[in-house]
């Protein structure tokens, strides 16, 4: 027995220094010693990678064909299955707690970076594949923030922001809240909105929400909108109330109705409802009513039927009418025979 949890230890630990699945690579594993940056240096095409304790839950990044894992390819625009490729790691019955992260390196310049699971099938295309042992959280974290605020590249920093933001790590909160700070340019804040809402639970809400406080943009709230809908947090939904009652955009609010609507639930068709009477704005009423229709029939169409029946708002009505005709409900066909038998 004590001969086997020797053999498992060793197996893990092996899982968690050594390399992903890559083939077609001329591998080298190296040590980390001081700072990423001196250690992410080539000349000519070459790709750098570690692993790194992952907060994401299905740990599954990868590139998938027909419905099936397949594997990636590093480099050029090909497609298809990488054929013949066995783990490098033991597999883990219970899955990996790691990711790679890989950066593609030319004239000492980082071109790429890319986030895959270690046991992802990866051809590197013939190049230099340079694998780094023992990287830690604050050195990867600091490596990453400094290649989002000295970069212009669109793809670079979605890259290094997706990496950032799967870093099981407080300071990947902290870094991303620098990042979401208005000073900050406003693509980058939309990226990071995402990722806040996608990955980092709780936190990510508070930081959300303070970005739909503060952040002077229209179409950067627009986003964070979408991640708060998107959020596994039962807070995000106060946020999205709130946002739905009181942000100074019509458009936000009603982008904040609409997702709501998504959601069903008492309290966010409450928030609907309250649009339609209470918002000063027209066209935030008709995006009101339209989340009206995307409740669940037996939840939507009364509450159509009512505004229909009593909204004063002559465009308002119209557009209740407008969407229980599209819902070919027999209740709203009634409603609407019995307003054109007067």
């Amino acid at each position: 027995m004590k001969t086997l949890a020797i053999l498992l230890f060793a197996a893990v630990g092996f899982a968690q220094n050594g390399p992903p699945n890559v083939t077609n690579a001329r591998l080298e594993v190296r040590a980390f010693s001081g700072e990423l940056a001196p250690q992410m240096r080539a000349v000519s095409p070459t790709w750098f990678g570690y692993a790194v304790k992952t907060a994401r839950a299905d740990h599954e990044s990868c590139c998938w064909e027909n419905s099936s894992r397949s594997g990636c390819w590093l480099e050029g625009d090909r497609t298809g299955a990488i054929i013949g490729t066995r783990p490098n790691n033991p597999v883990q019955l219970e899955g990996s707690d790691e990711i790679a992260i890989l950066f593609r390196v030319e004239n000492n310049v980082v071109e790429k970076v890319q986030v895959y699971s270690l046991t992802c099938p990866l051809d590197a295309g013939g190049l230099p594949f340079v694998w780094l042992t023992g990287v830690p959280a604050n050195a990867s974290l600091a490596y990453l923030e400094k290649l989002v605020k000295n970069n212009s590249s669109d793809h670079l920093t979605d890259g290094a922001i997706f990496a950032i933001a799967q870093h099981d790590d407080p300071q990947a909160d902290s870094i991303l809240e620098r990042l979401a700070q208005p000073s900050q340019p406003e693509n980058v804040r939309e990226k990071v909105s995402f990722w806040l809402g996608t990955s980092r639970g709780a936190r990510g809400v508070e930081i959300l929400k303070n970005m739909l406080a503060g952040d002077p943009s229209e179409q950067v709230r627009d986003k964070v909108i979408f991640a708060l809908s998107i959020s596994k947090q039962p807070e995000a939904l106060n946020s999205l109330i709130q946002a739905a009652k009181a942000d100074s955009s019509p458009h936000v609010r009603g982008q904040a109705i609409f997702w709501l609507a998504q959601k069903a639930g008492k309290r966010a068709s409450a928030t609907i409802i309250d649009a339609i009477e209470n918002d000063p704005d027209t066209q935030v009423k008709k995006r009101a009513v339209f989340a009206l229709s995307q409740l669940p029939r037996d939840e939507g169409v009364p509450k159509l039927i009512e505004v229909a029946r009593s909204q004063k708002n002559p465009e308002v009505r119209k557009q209740a009418f407008f969407w229980l005709g599209q819902s070919h409900d027999p209740r709203a066909l009634a409603f609407i025979e019995e307003i054109l038998a007067k």
